[in-house]
């Protein structure tokens, strides 16, 4: 009976922000429409190295989806601090219903080019510019303030659970049916999003002070960035593990063929292992929402996944490829996580849609570089490079950063040292005069 409540008690507090009803709707029809989404971005980077057997192009592929995001998220941050966060994205979840079923029709009547699936990515990139903010910041109008670091860990729970049904499924369909039928349930599946913004209602008041040129409101998010040391270290960091630690749709399609010697199959099974390491990952993250933000954490992460990355140049064989894929993912989701509870937090009402886009900027605005980066790399050095090449450029510029931010980062390293170290001392040692805590 004490288990039984011991599970029950857990699994309230995982699933804790499932209690507001509005992000109840929203979640649900999140499942729905990641699943989708999966199958479509599955389907999509293998049918262009289908056609181009580059990995370069793979790679230019993500250059043209993220580059909206690189030039214009700053921007979009502005516009989603001016305007109900719910009706946009109504408006860019439609957008991305109507470019999927573009793609649908023209893969279905095979007369499909690169050039057509360039410009419907670069399309998408530019409404993902607006809808990534927006849908980040929404977070806080659903579970609050209290309750945000769950709700965003759940919300990455499904992410990760669509990353790991949508390849597989789409690996399935693909064999069997063709990818034009992923491309189908992709733009069919965002009707249930919509679905559930339209259900949701939010009290929402628009923020209070004076509206300036777009440029000006830029350079204050900016500038509000800067006065927050925590926000600035998180900044940095992100920039470089989100540009060069974040490629494995580019990277792990060319593993998959040129290092394993495999086909689709392979493929949506590493892509799935990633997915499963990101999913418990978002569940221990939800479970440990309670005790906090861990900084510590925030940064050994950023280390470990950079290391793990490294250490791919051994993975030869299939078994070996999934697991440390698997870790990766894990560590990925477990870093984002905690990256974006940081800005959420530590950031006011007023400013937090210009902050979002600096966070969406950084985990995705940047993949462009990342995706030039690795697909080059791979060009050059074969598909084994990737994987090592990304994590070793991470680590030579986490060093630059953690030099400059070392009396912080030292600090939040060393204050969570201290506390594992009183947790584990004996009380009667401290009388003794065998351990002194600093907090006496």
């Amino acid at each position: 009976m004490h288990t039984t409540a011991k599970i029950s008690s857990a699994l309230k507090t995982t699933f804790v922000s499932l209690k507001y009803k509005n992000f109840r709707y929203f979640w649900i029809g999140q499942c729905i429409s990641l699943t989708g989404t999966w199958m479509q971005r599955t389907a999509q980077v293998w049918l262009v190295y289908t056609i181009t057997k580059s990995p370069l192009l793979v790679g230019l592929l993500g250059v043209c989806q993220f580059m909206p995001m690189l030039l214009f998220t700053l921007f979009a941050g502005v516009f989603v601090d001016r305007f109900p966060k719910r009706n946009i994205l109504i408006m860019t979840q439609t957008v991305f219903m109507t470019l999927g079923f573009t793609m649908t029709l023209l893969v279905f009547l095979g007369i499909v080019k690169y050039w057509q699936i360039l410009v419907i990515t670069t399309l998408f990139g530019f409404a993902q510019t607006v809808d990534m903010p927006a849908r980040q910041s929404f977070f806080i109008e659903l579970v609050g303030k209290k309750d945000i670091m769950n709700g965003i860990s759940l919300n990455s729970t499904i992410f990760n659970l669509a990353k790991i049904v949508g390849p597989a499924i789409s690996g399935i369909v693909m064999v069997k049916f063709g990818a034009a039928f992923c491309f189908l349930v992709d733009a069919v599946s965002y009707i249930a999003v919509i679905g559930g913004l339209f259900m949701i209602r939010t009290d929402y008041v628009a923020p209070q002070r004076v509206r300036r040129q777009v440029v000006q409101e830029i350079k204050e998010g900016l500038k509000y960035i800067k006065s927050n040391e925590t926000l600035v270290i998180n900044s940095l960091v992100m920039a470089v593990i989100c540009t060069f630690a974040f490629n494995n749709d580019i990277i792990i399609p060319v593993f998959a063929k040129t290092v394993l010697n495999q086909g689709a199959s392979i493929y949506t099974g590493l892509m799935s292992a990633a997915g499963i390491g990101s999913f418990i990952a978002a569940i221990v993250m939800a479970t440990i929402a309670k005790y906090g933000i861990k900084k510590n954490m925030f940064v050994m992460c950023a280390v470990a996944t950079s290391c793990m990355q490294v250490l791919m140049i051994f993975a030869r064989n299939y078994g070996l490829a999934l697991f440390m894929v698997a870790v990766i993912g894990f560590i990925n989701m477990a870093f984002l996580n905690l990256c974006n509870s940081l800005f959420q937090v530590n950031t006011s009402s007023e400013y937090r849609g210009r902050v979002m886009s600096v966070y969406s900027f950084l985990n995705q605005g940047s993949t462009p570089i990342g995706n030039l980066y690795s697909g080059s790399m791979m060009e050059r050095f074969s598909g084994i490079s990737g994987f090592p090449a990304c994590g070793t450029a991470a680590l030579l510029l986490l060093i630059p950063v953690f030099a400059i931010k070392r009396k912080t980062i030292s600090s939040w390293l060393g204050r969570a040292v201290l506390i594992a170290f009183e947790r584990r001392v004996p009380k009667k040692w401290v009388g003794f005069g065998w351990y002194k805590s600093k907090s006496q």
